[in-house]
C-alpha cells in the first residue's frame, strides 16, 4: 500500500500523518509512505506582469461552499449576480464560465440574422471579434486613437454599412472608450452596443461607474486571474434590458427551462424543455463565492493599481525613449494594464531582445498587448485583412510593452521594475 503526502514544508520529519491514515496503517503490515515537499503554492519566481490577489478570506469563502451541499447551481451564484448589480448600478447580471463565453452569449442574445457585420477594435484580444464569428457574423475593424489606444468613434462612422448591426467597443487596459459618442453613433444608425469592459471593472466614464449600461445594451466583465478581481475563470454580462436578461439565462444553461410560461406542456415537477440552442456556460458556486469576496475588495485593488501607476509615471516622465499611458479627461481608468510606448531605436535594442533581457537577467515578466487581431492568420485567410489596413493600431503595436501591474506588488517589486527601465537609457 502506498500513501502520498504533499506538503509545503521542507522539514519532512515534522510532518504529521492524518488520523485516518494512521488507522489504515494499523491494518497493514507493509506500507510505503512517500513524502513530497513542494514550494508554497503562492510563491512566484521573479515578478510576473500580472497576478491574482487571493487572501485567506477568499480561500475560506471557497472552502465554505465546498463543504456545503450545493457547489454549483446554488445560492452563491445568485448572490454574486446581485452584488454585481449593486456595485455597478445595472438592473440585471448574468455570470458565466469566462469572459469569452459572456461575449458569445451577449451577441447570441441579440438574435441577429446570419451575415451581419459588427464593428470592433483591432487592438484587443481575439475574443472581442471572435464572438461575432461564433454567431455567423463578420467582424469589421475600426482603427484606434493614438493617445488612448481605444477605438476611434470617427473611424467607426466610416465602417458602417447596411449590414452593420453592432458595435463592440473595448476599454483597452482599463481606459474607458468614449461611450457617449459611440452610443450616439449607434442610435443614429439603429445599432446595438456591447461594451467589452473586461479590462475596466472599477473604472468610471464621465462620473458613471463602468457596468451600469447607461451607454450600452450590455456590458461584459472578465474575472481571469490577471484582471482586477478573479473567480479563477469567469465572466459576467450586465444589462438593463429584461428581455436580454431572460434570454441570457436560458442560453447559459443549454436553452433549457422549467418555466411553465415557456414550455409547450408540463408533465410534472421533473419536467423541462429545451426551447433554444444554448450552452453549458455556467459558473460554479465556489467560483461565485470567490467572486463575492473579491468584489468586496475591488476598490482597494484599483486604488493600489493607481498608486503603482503614479509611481511609474513619475519615474518615467523624463525618459526620452518611453511614453507612459495617456488619460482622456472624461475617464477615471482602473488600469488593468500599464502599457508603455518604447522607441526601441533609442535604446539600441529590439523588443524581443529587451523582453529576453528583462525576463532572464532581471526576472521581470512583461507582455505585449495586443497583436492586432486583423493580422492573425485566421483573419487574413478568412476575411482578407492585411498589413496596412489599420495603420494607427499597427504603429502602436510596434512600440507597445506591458510592465508588471497588480495589487500584490511590493515596494521592492515596483522599484526593481523602475530601475530596470531607467537603466535602459545608459
Amino acid at each position: 500500500m502506498r500513501f502520498n503526502f504533499v506538503t509545503k514544508i521542507s522539514d519532512t520529519e515534522s510532518i504529521k500523518i492524518p488520523d485516518e491514515i494512521k488507522e489504515k496503517l494499523k491494518e497493514n503490515d507493509e506500507v510505503e509512505i512517500l513524502i513530497q515537499p513542494v514550494k508554497d503554492v503562492y510563491q512566484i519566481e521573479g515578478i510576473p506582469y500580472g497576478h491574482q490577489s487571493v487572501d485567506s478570506l477568499d480561500i475560506q469563502s471557497v472552502i465554505d461552499v465546498l463543504e456545503s451541499d450545493l457547489i454549483t447551481q446554488g445560492p452563491k451564484t445568485v448572490e454574486f449576480e446581485k452584488r454585481l448589480c449593486e456595485y455597478t448600478g445595472a438592473k440585471y447580471a448574468i455570470v458565466c464560465s469566462n469572459g469569452t463565453a459572456a461575449l458569445h452569449l451577449a451577441v447570441k442574445a441579440l438574435d441577429l440574422a446570419p451575415g451581419f457585420e459588427g464593428i470592433t477594435t483591432p487592438n484587443t484580444f481575439v475574443a472581442s471579434s471572435n464572438c461575432m464569428i461564433y454567431n455567423n457574423g463578420k467582424p469589421v475593424f475600426a482603427d484606434i486613437q493614438e493617445d488612448s489606444h481605444n477605438i476611434d468613434p470617427d473611424k467607426i462612422k466610416k465602417k458602417i454599412t447596411d449590414k452593420t448591426k453592432l458595435i463592440i467597443p473595448v476599454d483597452f487596459a482599463g481606459h474607458p472608450c468614449d461611450m457617449e459618442e459611440i452610443q450616439k453613433i449607434a442610435k443614429e444608425n439603429d445599432l446595438f452596443v456591447i461594451r467589452d469592459a473586461c479590462h475596466s471593472i472599477g473604472s468610471h466614464y464621465k462620473g458613471e461607474k463602468t457596468g451600469n449600461c447607461k451607454y450600452s445594451d450590455m456590458t461584459i466583465f472578465s474575472f481571469h486571474p490577471v484582471k482586477h478581481m478573479t473567480t479563477g475563470e469567469g465572466g459576467a454580462i450586465l444589462t438593463n434590458n429584461k428581455a436580454f436578461y431572460e434570454r441570457l439565462k436560458l442560453l447559459r444553461t443549454h436553452g433549457i427551462t422549467r418555466d411553465p410560461d415557456l414550455m409547450a406542456k408540463n408533465d410534472g415537477p421533473w419536467y423541462y424543455e429545451m426551447v433554444d440552442l444554448g450552452y453549458n456556460y455556467r459558473i460554479t458556486d465556489f467560483q461565485s463565492a470567490l467572486g463575492i469576496s473579491q468584489l468586496g475588495k475591488l476598490d482597494q485593488f484599483v486604488k493600489k493599481r493607481l498608486q503603482i501607476v503614479k509611481q511609474y509615471n513619475e519615474a518615467f516622465k523624463d525618459l526620452e525613449f518611453i511614453k507612459s499611458p495617456k488619460e482622456r479627461e472624461y475617464t477615471d481608468p482602473s488600469y488593468h494594464l500599464y502599457v508603455v510606448d518604447i522607441d526601441f531605436k533609442k535604446i539600441n535594442m529590439s523588443r524581443a531582445d529587451l523582453i529576453r533581457k528583462l525576463e532572464k537577467e532581471k526576472q521581470i515578466g512583461v507582455q505585449v498587448h495586443y497583436i492586432p487581431v486583423h493580422l492573425q492568420p485566421y483573419y487574413r485567410k478568412n476575411f482578407g485583412y492585411k498589413e496596412g489596413d489599420y495603420p494607427v493600431c499597427e504603429e502602436y503595436y510596434r512600440s507597445a510593452l506591458s510592465l508588471p501591474l497588480y495589487p500584490k506588488m511590493s515596494m521592492e517589486n515596483i522599484e526593481r521594475v523602475i530601475q530596470a527601465v531607467q537603466e535602459l537609457k545608459k
